[in-house]
């Protein structure tokens, strides 16, 4: 789904047959401007969506940046100003919130994460515990907060988790089964493959032919010792269990990436507010 797509059924849903409110108080003809307020500290995430709903709303609107996407934000900045028909800023108003607030509160989230690991080299990625529909926004503000992206859906990149491996029948049969299907397939995908212990690893060093391995629900010791087995050979990622409070423990332990789902999914919204200039 593009953007215009997304916000044309995101209206569709909140004004429906019509912004009676406005519609009823407010002349067509009527301009006027409003101001984004930030009423709560964190990293700013959304601009460009906001503006893009003005912009499908009234093409002609003016949308002045005095902030941008990623930037450390404090109660009462500003952070844009858009001048339009009435009936456009108010119509626009909840959904522009809506995103902003939600991508905001996921960028402060995400760069909390980020600034507790600064010096160690792994990095940090989101997973696919998003909001349906709404996926490539939230993933966009964990980039703005300094994460990276995991994949953006099943389509990408292939994982082969616990339960595939147990349908399956064993992680040496789910790996060259997947093998097999790419490359009839013609599939040009990274496979990615999850462990639950250490003889998990050691399986699928021996069978080969991965990209990534990822260790899931290991405490940090055993983490360092995984890392030490794989010695280089795939990527490696930590997952589950891993929280802002022991993350530094999981970056300590030389692991290449640290996926949080809870940078999406625990993710409270910032506090923002559209107020009219007067």
């Amino acid at each position: 789904m593009d953007t215009k797509e997304f916000i044309r059924l995101a209206l569709e849903e909140d004004v429906a047959s019509g912004d009676y409110s406005t519609l009823a108080s407010i002349p067509p003809t009527a301009t006027g401007k409003a101001t984004l307020k930030i009423k709560e500290d964190g990293i700013l995430a959304g601009l460009d969506i906001a503006r893009d709903i003005f912009y499908y709303l009234e093409p002609e609107a003016r949308f002045e940046w005095h902030k941008k996407d990623g930037d450390t934000i404090v109660y009462g900045d500003v952070a844009f100003e858009v001048s339009a028909h009435v009936h456009t800023i108010l119509k626009a108003e909840r959904l522009v919130l809506n995103c902003m607030q939600r991508m905001s509160g996921i960028a402060t989230l995400t760069r909390t994460y980020a600034d507790k690991i600064k010096g160690y080299r792994s990095r940090i990625l989101d997973t696919r515990k998003t909001t349906p529909l709404f996926r490539r926004f939230e993933k966009e503000a964990v980039r703005i907060g300094g994460g990276y992206n995991h994949r953006m859906g099943l389509y990408d990149m292939v994982m082969l988790k616990d339960n595939h491996i147990d349908y399956c029948g064993g992680i040496r049969a789910a790996i060259t089964q997947t093998q097999d299907y790419l490359k009839a397939h013609n599939l040009d995908l990274k496979i990615e493959v999850e462990t639950r212990n250490l003889d998990d690893v050691k399986e699928i060093l021996a069978t080969g032919g991965i990209h990534r391995i990822m260790l899931d629900n290991y405490k940090p010791e055993l983490i360092t010792e995984a890392v030490a087995l794989i010695d280089g050979q795939y990527e490696t990622e930590a997952s589950g269990g891993i929280n802002i409070n022991n993350i530094e423990q999981y970056a300590a332990t030389g692991v290449d990436f640290i996926s949080i789902g809870a940078l999406t999914h625990h993710a409270v919204s910032l506090d923002l507010s559209l107020k009219a200039v007067i």
